[in-house]
């Protein structure tokens, strides 16, 4: 064995990626600023890390780079013929309200779903139809979301499509070993994954995942809004009367000393959303206010108004009158409302929609103070608006409702085309993604220009719009990968990966090849759970194709063991996009994740290492 010393090179790049993994754990800043960050680094410290600029930016031209954005709209499109919705039509049919069936029907419709589709958009559409369908049910939605999540990120090692880690590695492994993988390669091993890792969530998964969310629940009562909620009656002598509610609200906005909001007027049987109507003020309405109890006093004694604390505020009230609903809502990693103030925000202003409470992950709600808190992502929110705008900022991609069921799926005689119709354009955009797949699988073109080809055939053929396209795609996701890139370039460049690759090669003395790779896989693993899969891969697979050569082992397995491993980050809610969209949705703890996870990270391990021997050799 050769043994490789350490060069100064080698220690600015190990200490790029300290701080690199240190801001991915932290969250001080989004991820893919870091990225950025690390990339500016790499060059600036050129002499030491061996990367140019060329080298640095090559990330956005990066073949991998360019198929995930295309595939990324090639999903968008699909979404957008209704299909995912019809099956969950199909979906509620089956299970009926029971608790295995629903369970079962979930992890495999999204598992299968994820293979195709990226299956973040998948889980994001299966939110708010799962979340219903346990709340009919009378199941909790706890006992589903996390399942859902983790079916969602073993259904992407099905194809080559199935995640962005994957696209990823067949680029790494056509530069590393003039290997690129082909659509369905894996395909076999990614089955084996998903039906152990499917049965064991429905065995000893579902004995493990808690119920922490009561689907009885009330709205108020699930976010502890008993002492913040509370009715005022206008007097005749109130200098309010005759003032439009807008103003009111203006007033109240400017007054930074009261932590108070006017939801809504009820007048007559009738009820208004504050922040929408332009009615004027008058003697006998009532208004339902969200504040401490000693603000709502202070705000009655300032406008002669008559406190009612015996006039318990519940969900009820919010779905009479014109629309007004309260509605449970998640944000997704790529909302533009990330990193912003609840003031920021401006969703009562700019869309009629107020937040009266936010959960992140099983904490207490918060409740107070809102207007000066940052929304962070896979936060729940709680606010009040109405449907049109709901419905608004769930089609932006801003909030993604978790309960948008219709109570007619549950009705035996209604029509699914009714319920959940599909587009005009549905045999265009599945005949266009059939053909990328086919075109990739049997090698007449490279993944990238049939992908890139098929989100033409989208847009021309008027499946998607030119915006829907450049929406659809997830940013901040592109400039991490694109970012991260340079990272692996200059464990190269610097003899890093061969150092790592030395010391884990020692290993190889005392440990058969086969227990070699399980430890490749247990490492990414770990990564993968505290930073992204996308970095895991790359600052990994390096490493595990010099160690396989100079082991005498093949590469190929070697690479495949970092791959799955990257999809398979279970045992924290910040490692992969979808465990943090049900994080808040399902009230979990982290500590859920971690008992939950671990055994299905240890089991599939196991799974995944005798698969690779047993399918590719090593």
């Amino acid at each position: 064995m050769v043994s490789v010393g350490v060069s100064m090179g080698m220690l600015v790049v190990f200490g790029l990626i300290f701080v690199a993994l240190l801001l991915f754990v932290t969250e001080l800043i989004p991820s893919d600023i870091t990225a950025i960050g690390i990339l500016v680094s790499l060059v600036v410290l050129e002499p030491y890390t061996g990367v140019t600029a060329r080298d640095a930016i090559s990330g956005f031209a990066s073949p991998a780079t360019v198929t995930i954005i295309a595939m990324y709209i090639l999903s968008e499109g699909i979404q957008q013929t209704g299909i995912v919705e019809r099956l969950g039509v199909y979906l509620a049919r089956i299970t009926n309200g029971d608790e295995s069936r629903l369970l079962a029907a979930t992890v495999g419709t999204t598992g299968v779903s994820a293979g195709i589709i990226n299956n973040t958009p998948v889980v994001a559409v299966f939110i708010p139809m799962i979340s219903g369908l346990a709340e009919r049910a009378r199941i909790s939605p706890s006992k589903l979301l996390l399942p859902m999540s983790y079916a969602a990120m073993m259904g992407g090692t099905l194809t080559l499509i199935g995640t962005s880690t994957n696209i990823l590695a067949s680029d790494l492994s056509r530069e590393l070993l003039d290997h690129p993988i082909s659509m369905f390669e894996f395909t076999p091993l990614g089955v084996l994954v998903l039906l152990v890792g499917a049965a064991y969530l429905l065995t000893v998964g579902r004995w493990l995942t808690p119920a922490r969310i009561d689907p009885t629940a009330d709205l108020t009562e699930a976010y502890e809004l008993g002492d913040h909620l509370w009715r005022v009656s206008i007097r005749e002598t109130s200098p309010l009367v005759g003032q439009r509610a807008s103003d009111v609200l203006a007033d109240l906005e400017a007054d930074e000393g009261v932590d108070l909001d006017v939801l809504q007027i009820e007048r007559n049987g009738e009820s208004f959303v504050a922040t929408a109507t332009d009615q004027l003020v008058e003697p006998g309405d009532v208004f339902i206010v969200r504040g401490r109890r000693t603000n709502a006093d202070r705000f009655a004694s300032e406008y002669d108004l008559r406190t009612r604390p015996v006039d318990e505020v519940s969900e009820a009230d919010f779905s009479e009158g014109d629309g007004s609903l309260l509605v449970e809502a998640v944000v997704l990693p790529d909302s533009r409302l990330v990193a912003q103030t609840v003031a920021e925000a401006k969703l009562d202003a700019q869309f009629d929609t107020t937040v009266l409470a936010i959960r992140r992950g099983g904490k207490d709600p918060i409740r107070s103070d809102l207007e000066a808190t940052q929304i962070e992502s896979g936060d729940t929110l709680l606010v009040q608006t109405t449907t049109e705008k709901i419905e608004y900022l769930a089609d932006q991609g801003t909030l993604v409702p978790t309960e948008g069921v219709d109570e007619e799926l549950l009705e035996p005689d209604a029509e699914p085309e009714n319920i959940a119709p599909l587009s005009s354009k549905t045999p265009i955009a599945v005949g266009t993604m059939i053909t990328v797949i086919g075109l990739a699988a049997l090698g007449v073109l490279p993944i990238v220009i049939a992908a890139l080809g098929g989100v033409f055939a989208m847009v021309v053929t008027g499946c998607l719009t030119a915006s829907d396209a450049y929406d659809a795609v997830s940013w901040n996701i592109v400039f991490l990968l694109a970012g991260v890139l340079p990272l692996g370039v200059a464990m190269q460049q610097s003899g890093g990966a061969e150092f790592i690759a030395g010391v884990l090669v020692a290993s190889a003395d005392i440990l058969p090849v086969v227990a070699v790779l399980l430890l490749f896989y247990l490492l990414t693993g770990l990564l993968a759970n505290i930073i992204t899969p996308v970095a895991s891969v790359v600052l990994m697979i390096p490493v595990a194709v010099d160690t396989a050569s100079r082991i005498g082992a093949d590469g190929f397995s070697f690479l495949l063991a970092v791959t799955f491993a990257g999809s398979a980050a279970f045992m924290t809610p910040i490692g992969y996009q979808t465990n943090l969209m049900v994080y808040g949705p399902g009230g979990y703890k982290f500590t859920d994740y971690l008992r939950v996870g671990a055994p299905l990270q240890l089991l599939l391990s196991v799974v995944t290492t005798l698969g690779i021997v047993a399918l590719f050799g090593v």
